[in-house]
């Protein structure tokens, strides 16, 4: 049975980019403490960070957080391993992802997302891509766990193969986690990279106690940047309730984290607003 939030949105989960704070110069410009204080006010549960805005601060900020109620339920991100946005080099992509992995563990974080990166200057297709992510992250894998830090593999809209994830399928993120088998590594599903997904369902009652986080934004019938302009939950195609419905039949329980990169619209709306608004659909809609 599917959890009702009609009446009780503590699931609800702020990723902090959906007020620009992932992006220089986007936003309205509000301090971490404030958002802090602004989600807990309005009874969300969590939040989740990106590592632009912790700087030196996890410790300080993960303890800010829990003291105002919010569970710091994931971190963004790892940097892309593989891919020509990635750093150049093993040594520099592996260095870059254990201080992801320590900011992580610092700030208490329920997981950490990895964004794999595109396909591999020189190679074609994803298959060689796939290969060396697989192997970044065996290899990352036992630090984390060391550091008591999950790794979620969170699939990108194939609209992303070329730069910034050569995994676009869930199956695809599944087979790495088999092939590693990590107890604590894990997928994250985000309704903007997955909501055509016909082979979905199976998928996720493949992946059960694995899911490691549920991303939340809608797809809009005519997106005008695929980076950068995501709707805000009912607003655009994607069947929130059903896919919410299969996260929870495989044993999904955790929060549900709003991430909308919304440039020209929700990025230039009064934050307080767009926290309203992703309260009441949240409550009436997914």
């Amino acid at each position: 049975m599917m959890r009702d939030f009609t009446n009780d949105h503590s699931a609800l989960a702020l990723n902090t980019a959906s007020l620009g704070h992932n992006l220089d110069g986007a936003g309205a410009g509000w301090s971490t403490e404030r958002v802090i204080d602004a989600c807990a006010e309005r009874g969300f549960g969590g939040i989740v960070f990106w590592r632009r805005e912790i700087g030196a601060r996890a410790v300080q900020i993960g303890e800010r957080a829990r003291a105002a109620g919010l569970q710091v339920v994931g971190l963004c991100r790892t940097p892309f391993l593989v891919g020509p946005m990635a750093p150049r080099g093993h040594a520099a992509v592996m260095d870059d992802f254990q201080a992801a992995i320590d900011m992580a563990a610092a700030l208490q974080a329920g997981v950490l997302t990895i964004v794999v990166g595109g396909v591999d200057p020189g190679s074609k297709g994803v298959r060689d891509s796939l290969q060396r992510v697989t192997e970044r992250v065996a290899e990352a894998a036992p630090y984390a766990a060391a550091r008591g830090v999950k790794l979620a593999l969170e699939p990108l809209n194939p609209v992303y193969g070329g730069n910034r994830s050569c995994l676009t399928t869930t199956r695809d993120a599944l087979d790495i986690c088999d092939a590693i088998a990590a107890p604590n590594l894990g997928v994250a599903i985000d309704a903007y990279h997955v909501w055509w997904d016909t082979d979905l369902p199976r998928q996720l009652a493949r992946a059960g106690q694995r899911i490691f986080g549920y991303h939340l934004c809608d797809w809009l019938v005519d997106t005008q940047d695929v980076l950068l302009d995501r709707g805000m939950m009912g607003d655009g195609v994607a069947d929130l309730r059903g896919l919410r419905q299969a996260v929870e039949g495989a044993g999904y329980t955790g929060a549900c984290e709003v991430e909308i990169f919304s440039a020209a619209h929700w990025w230039q709306r009064d934050p307080a607003e767009v926290l309203d608004v992703m309260v009441e659909r949240f409550r009436s809609l997914c």
